[in-house]
């Protein structure tokens, strides 16, 4: 599934794209889940939040549910979680596992963006720092609708200094368009960075959703460190100096 040349460029940039990794019929299964969870469909009492911070009882204009396979592990036989498993170990070795998995819904004119962050600013660290998200495109994912953005070689480099302008919102780092990538992609195909990758996306300024499907893993002996600190994704965040 992943080419030497592919392997590579992951390594040097950081980030990857893959093209067509989900069938139409899958993606037919994944709209009407994903819809299922954004109506309440599903129980996610705990696990749902809005990413913008903004306090508007009558909107949410970046919706984050986390765990969704714990509320629904049907998910876990299907197409997305077993092949993003297969590129994983391919991309940073047999020992990655699933730590845990999200969605992410960017609802139409709410031109709110997921400011620049880097994944590892949220976890505990670790002494293995190999980790990668693998993000599905649920709906075609376009400059006008908040595709995502990334900052080439960014994992090289030391964690950036981030911080929390709102409780209820998402961390945040110094970024610019100017460095960095702009990866938009088609119903079922997915981009991929590792956990140090620099990334953001800009905000929906269309008429439809921009649903993204999120699963990250990492090696197994670091997912059981983090559960054994009492890290389970299920919303608690901690900051890393």
């Amino acid at each position: 599934m992943i080419s030497s040349n592919q392997l590579k460029f992951f390594n040097q940039e950081g980030y990857l794209e893959l093209e067509k990794i989900l069938s139409e019929q899958d993606i037919v299964f994944y709209s009407k889940t994903y819809d299922a969870f954004i109506n309440n469909e599903f129980d996610t009492a705990d696990l749902r939040s809005d990413l913008s911070g903004k306090e508007d009882k009558d909107m949410e204009y970046i919706t984050q549910i986390m765990l969704p396979s714990r509320i629904y592990p049907n998910l876990l036989r299907h197409p997305m979680h077993q092949k993003g498993l297969a590129i994983a170990q391919q991309l940073l070795g047999e020992d990655m596992i699933l730590d845990f998995d999200m969605l992410i819904n960017k609802a139409p004119h709410t031109n709110q963006p997921t400011p620049w962050h880097q994944d590892a600013a949220y976890w505990i660290d670790m002494p293995d720092k190999r980790a990668l998200s693998i993000w599905f495109a649920i709906d075609e994912a376009t400059l006008e609708n908040g595709c995502m953005w990334y900052t080439p070689k960014s994992h090289q480099s030391p964690l950036r200094e981030h911080f929390q302008p709102s409780v209820k919102g998402a961390l945040q780092c110094s970024g610019s368009e100017n460095e960095s990538i702009a990866v938009p992609l088609k119903p079922g195909s997915c981009a991929i960075h590792h956990g140090h990758t620099l990334h953001y996306s800009r905000g929906n300024n269309t008429s439809g959703h921009r649903r993204a499907f999120i699963l990250n893993f990492r090696p197994k002996k670091m997912v059981e460190l983090e559960r054994a600190q009492g890290m389970d994704h299920s919303g608690n965040r901690e900051v890393r100096a």
